[in-house]
């Protein structure tokens, strides 16, 4: 996994065929820090070569102060999570161009985890930014898988 700039990416990307598939997604780990609660977002781009040989992995890290009041319903951590997401997509997106685009949510629809507290708002709000379906849990292994190794 190779940690870039945005400038890098968008080079790398415009240099792939048409067939190049791209996966972005993000994934958080919250930590205490002098009593602080904080957060650090990973944001992975997965830059799959020709959508069937092997793939390249770009990774942004930023920490943040978490203000999540509730443990086991991160609200606010998550909806973060989307933005970061989204907000990759838009600034790639003129670089994707035509080129096959999934964005990946680490949030699982399954009411008795945690993360389906934000799912339809985090659904709606992808849809809302990027005119793109998300893929969440179990599909969505560029957050739940690429991004959550960033953190490790």
């Amino acid at each position: 996994m190779t940690i870039a700039s945005l400038d890098q990416v968008k080079r790398y990307i415009e240099n792939t065929s048409d067939t190049t598939k791209i996966y972005i997604g993000s994934d958080s780990a919250r930590f205490l820090k002098n009593g602080i609660w904080y957060a650090e977002y990973a944001t992975v781009v997965v830059v799959h070569y020709d959508g069937c040989r092997g793939c390249k992995i770009f990774g942004f890290l930023e920490v943040e102060k978490d203000f999540d009041q509730k443990k086991d319903k991160p609200r606010m951590r998550l909806m973060t999570e989307v933005m970061k997401t989204a907000n990759m997509y838009i600034n790639l997106e003129e670089s994707i161009n035509e080129r096959h685009v999934e964005i990946h949510l680490d949030i699982n629809p399954d009411l008795k985890y945690g993360s389906s507290c934000v799912i339809s708002e985090a659904v709606g709000y992808i849809k809302g930014m990027c005119n793109v379906v998300p893929f969440v849990k179990p599909k969505a292994f560029a957050a739940s898988i690429a991004a959550d190794r960033l953190l490790a």
